[in-house]
């Protein structure tokens, strides 16, 4: 059996005290991939950010709120694990400058200075050790499997896992299953529940099984 790290959910990035930047990410893919996984007998470490959602009491929960936070908490953590399933969506941007205090109306627009944050799947495949391994997910809009390809091997990933728009906050989803020399091998369509179990089954097959 592995121990696994999950990263899931939306992140935050604050623009003043009371408003940020994020998504629609609810943490239900996470929480199918947790469920997946212990169900499988496997040790879960789970990083998410604010989600609404109960995640499974069995898995060691750390609760972060920026991207910054989850790519501290998910580096030590990581060390200690076989793999991980990065299936969060961190905010890929953040606002140069935090006000203080609350930003007051002018009536005049207000113009914001983004930079990128560190993407946290990259960083750990660029520091994963010879016995880890992890997995990627692409959400895309054009250009799709190209996209999620670059992805994988940008990210030094093992495998990546393609999926769209209409997955955000919905029970059902449509994904690929891609291996890092461009291969599809498994499109699934249905309940995340399902697409879950069928996801850590090829994570077990190609991944765990090898590695041990």
């Amino acid at each position: 059996m592995a121990r696994i790290l999950i990263t899931s959910g939306p992140t935050r990035q604050y623009i003043d005290p009371v408003r940020y930047i994020s998504n629609a990410s609810s943490g239900r893919m996470g929480c199918c991939l947790v469920e997946a996984a212990l169900a499988a007998g496997h040790e879960v470490v789970l990083v998410s950010g604010p989600v609404d959602i109960q995640y499974p009491p069995e898995a060691e929960l750390f609760s972060v709120l920026t991207t910054e936070d989850m790519l501290d908490a998910a580096t030590k953590l990581f060390a200690d694990c076989d793999g991980m399933i990065g299936v969060a969506a961190p905010c890929d941007y953040k606002p140069v400058e935090v006000a203080d205090h609350k930003i007051r109306k002018t009536g005049e627009a207000l113009e914001l200075k983004l930079i990128e944050t560190p993407d946290v799947v990259a960083s750990l495949g660029a520091n994963k050790q010879s016995h880890q391994w992890t997995v990627g997910f692409a959400l895309e809009t054009e250009d799709a499997r190209f996209r999620a390809i670059t992805k994988l091997q940008k990210k030094n990933c093992d495998l990546v896992v393609l999926n769209g728009p209409a997955a955000i906050n919905a029970s059902d989803n449509e994904v690929e299953i891609i291996a890092p020399d461009g291969t599809v091998i498994q499109s699934i369509k249905g309940p995340k529940a399902t697409i879950a179990s069928q996801i850590l089954a090829i994570i077990e097959k190609r991944l765990i099984s090898n590695a041990n």
